[in-house]
């Protein structure tokens, strides 16, 4: 399709042809036919075609114009009617196209079906296609009209200039579009490893590499359902690791806050008790007396005792023999 302007010179039988359009009944009677042909001859001489004074462009003028009387009407009309009624879908291959237009226009106008034709009517089809798709990116949401026309290979410059933005805008939006294929590229490596596995196998795989829901239903081809088990699945886990960090976090705190009071043996327990009278001769502050217990290794059990209520520290060395 047409991605940007040319620059081309219109071809004289184009110009012949849309100089026929506002031909009245009167222009093509018999006694005025002659100045019609006339008075359009010069039109196109000053036009930059050299009609008048070259026998055959005034003979393909003749020609052309006797084919209006012919059919009553001009060919530009039945032209400019079959291209404005394409839809896009119509132009999804415009050579096919404008093949197509040139072989209906010709069961009419045989002259039309001449190869001088042709590449003029593939580059109004071309632009009949990009002017239906401006119409239609205009019509989108967000970033989405520009995307179209990136998609469809238009212009840079066509497409700010019909979407009346920036070359900066438009610079973010394709970097976006880069963005979105490299990481669907990404996905479809990381599926290449798991391609063996159950689709809740794998959504849990892509959830734990960040794959985003829609991208796993569209390149993994899962569906809610699987989706909803792989969560329900990873919740579960989850779960069981949240408990079994808590059990050794807990053990861990048993272990470091040592054993109660009734399963320490005498013996240590006198050990102990030793051990904390000397540490509170050194501090009053429990913030101290606990720090340096625990650097110790003191039990909290009895840190505790002696920090609440010094004084029973005598009755547990009786009660251990001390």
């Amino acid at each position: 399709m047409t991605t940007g302007e040319t620059t081309t010179v219109k071809p004289l039988w184009l110009s012949i042809e849309e100089a026929f359009v506002g031909l009245a009944d009167t222009d093509l009677s018999a006694e005025n036919l002659e100045a019609t042909v006339q008075r359009i001859a010069g039109q196109l001489d000053e036009a930059g075609y050299n009609v008048s004074k070259h026998g055959g462009n005034l003979v393909e003028l003749r020609q052309a114009l006797a084919d209006v009387q012919r059919v009553g009407r001009p060919l530009m009309k039945d032209f400019n009617a079959a291209v404005a009624a394409y839809s896009l879908e119509d132009l999804d291959a415009p050579f096919a196209a404008a093949d197509k237009l040139i072989t209906d226009i010709s069961a009419t106008w045989p002259s039309f079906k001449l190869s001088r034709c042709r590449p003029e009517v593939i580059r109004i089809v071309e632009a009949r296609k990009l002017e239906l798709l401006i119409e239609k990116a205009r019509g989108l949401s967000g970033d989405e009209g520009i995307e179209l026309l990136i998609n469809e290979a238009v212009a840079d410059e066509v497409i700010t200039g019909s979407m009346e933005i920036t070359d900066e805008k438009l610079k973010a939006v394709k970097d976006e579009m880069a963005a979105r294929r490299a990481e669907r590229k990404r996905v479809m490596g990381l599926l290449e490893k798991v391609g063996d596995k159950s689709d809740v196998e794998k959504v849990k795989f892509l959830y734990e590499n960040n794959v985003a829901e829609p991208l796993m239903i569209e390149l993994a081809g899962v569906d809610q359902a699987a989706i909803d088990g792989a969560q329900k699945a990873m919740e579960e886990e989850l779960k069981e690791k949240q408990r079994l960090a808590e059990e050794e976090a807990a053990r861990k705190k048993a272990e470091a806050e040592g054993p109660a009071l009734d399963a320490i043996p005498p013996e240590e327990l006198l050990e102990h008790i030793e051990a904390i009278r000397e540490i509170m001769e050194f501090s009053d502050q429990e913030k101290e007396i606990r720090t340096m217990c625990e650097q110790s290794g003191l039990p909290k059990s009895i840190v505790d005792v002696a920090i609440a209520d010094p004084a029973k520290l005598d009755e547990l060395e009786k009660n251990a023999g001390g």
